[in-house]
């Protein structure tokens, strides 16, 4: 069974048992489980379910496994013979979860 899960304005497929990692949200700090309500579509046995814009009633449970941040991006930026250089660099904060169920 997959579903395909929409969450900070990207489309995932998830299947169970597949480990993604999601942008960082603010999560309790006993959290050790997310609850994706947002499912687009849910297929894998027979004809598959698709939503508008939802499926009604589905959702994707996930364990949090870790949380950290991203490889550095550097941007530059370079006008020739104005004298202007710009640099600036970013890390993007990520949450890594484990795919444990998927209901329909």
């Amino acid at each position: 069974m997959y579903a395909v899960i929409e969450d900070s304005g990207t489309q995932i497929k998830v299947s169970e048992g597949d480990i993604i990692k999601i942008d960082t949200r603010e999560l309790a700090e006993d959290a050790d489980t997310v609850k994706f309500e947002r499912v687009l579509l849910v297929g894998g046995e027979g004809d598959a379910k698709i939503g508008a814009p939802y499926v009604d009633g589905a959702s994707v449970q996930a364990d949090i496994l870790e949380e950290g941040r991203d490889t550095k991006i550097e941007i530059w930026k370079k006008r020739r013979r104005k004298g202007y250089v710009l640099h600036k660099g970013h890390r993007q904060g990520y949450v890594r979860v484990k795919v444990t169920g998927i209901t329909s």
